[in-house]
Parts: structure tokens; C-alpha cells; sequence
């Protein structure tokens, strides 16, 4: 009698695994189904503005500017400056990389753009929330954008903002003809959770 009973207490909590599994299966696909596309958007977010670093560049050695020489680029995924705009009262510091794990500890550099001081594109990006560029509807054209890295410190003075689209790669050309700087975040500004527009300010090296 006992083992009849023990038998019939494996086969329930056997067929609670089961249902369990069953339900965890069934919630999973139904994630799946409705969130997995707006999930992948948002992983593939920043991929989309990476592009391809310039062939033509050295990992060796790069000229900045006359008397300053950048012979070691950061690693992946390491601070190597500090982003400070005065008028909304940001000082951020700066990653050499573009995922989600580096946009959660500050302000992100595009792998596939230039370094300050190389002379081209340079696109940095960064979170809306609060503590980071919640206040870039503040921004004016003629206000500065100062970046100080292990190797200098550089101007930007804003020139241009623009409201684009998160597919306007064109918006963020990269080129070596010109030293600009591009920085975005997400908009509307007050906005949690993922976003298909872009706020972009551009700003030119001060000589």
C-alpha cells in the first residue's frame, strides 16, 4: 500500500514538471511571437551606426593633429576620455565601443568612426535618461562641446542639430576631410523604452 501511494506521489510531481515545462514553453513562444522582433531592434539599435572602420587607418600609429601622436587605440570596451558640455551640465565619461553594456556605464564612441584629434567623423551616442543627455533640447548652434582623452584635450562648437531616423545612416556621414563631431541619443527625450528617431547635434573642431 505505501509503495502504491509513493508511486502515485512520483507520477504527480512527474506530471507537475511536466505542466510546468509545458507552460514555461508555451509563455516563451508567446515572448517570442510578439517581443522578438522589437528585441532584436533593439540589439541591432547601435550596429546600425557602426560601419566599417577606414581601411587606410593604422592600429599602430595615427597622427593627431601637429605634435600629438595616438600609437595604441583604446581596447574595446575601455574609457579613454571624458565629454563635458557646459550648458546642460553634462561630464560624462567616455567608451571606445557601442553595445548596450557600454551605453549603461556612459557615453558611447562608434567603432566604425574616427578619434578626436584624427581629423574625421568621430560619432558618439548616449541613453536620453536623466543623468546623461536628457537635456539636449536645450542645446544652441555656437555652444561648445569640450573632450578631453588620455592623449588631449579638444573643442566642438555646435553648428547644426537635426531630428532624423534611426535607418539615416546618411546623417552620420563618415569621412576624413573634416574633423565634426556627431553626438545623438534617442527622441522624444522623455521618452523609456525603445524609440525609431534620433536627435543628433553636430559640432566642428575649434582651431
Amino acid at each position: 500500500m505505501q509503495n502504491k501511494k509513493l508511486t502515485q506521489a512520483v507520477k504527480a510531481t512527474i506530471s507537475s514538471i511536466i505542466v510546468a515545462l509545458f507552460i514555461t514553453g508555451a509563455l516563451i513562444l508567446v515572448i517570442y511571437l510578439f517581443l522578438g522582433q522589437e528585441i532584436g531592434k533593439v540589439f541591432s539599435l547601435v550596429n546600425k551606426v557602426s560601419i566599417t572602420i577606414d581601411e587606410n587607418r593604422t592600429q599602430e600609429q595615427t597622427t593627431i593633429g601637429e605634435t600629438n601622436k595616438l600609437k595604441n587605440y583604446p581596447e574595446y570596451g575601455t574609457k579613454y576620455a571624458t565629454i563635458e558640455i557646459d550648458k546642460i551640465g553634462v561630464s560624462l565619461p567616455v567608451y571606445f565601443g557601442d553595445t548596450l553594456e557600454v551605453l549603461k556605464k556612459g557615453v558611447g564612441h562608434s567603432s566604425g568612426s574616427y578619434f578626436p584629434g584624427e581629423g574625421g567623423s568621430i560619432v558618439y551616442m548616449g541613453h536620453n535618461s536623466k543623468n546623461v543627455f536628457r537635456r539636449f533640447s536645450e542645446l544652441q548652434i555656437g555652444n561648445e562641446i569640450k573632450v578631453t582623452t588620455t592623449y588631449g584635450e579638444y573643442k566642438y562648437k555646435i553648428y547644426d542639430m537635426k531630428l532624423i531616423k534611426e535607418t539615416d545612416l546618411d546623417k552620420l556621414p563618415i569621412q576624413n576631410e573634416k574633423e565634426i563631431l556627431m553626438v545623438y541619443t534617442c527622441y522624444p527625450f522623455n521618452n523609456i523604452g525603445y524609440t525609431t528617431q534620433r536627435y543628433v547635434v553636430y559640432a566642428e573642431l575649434e582651431k
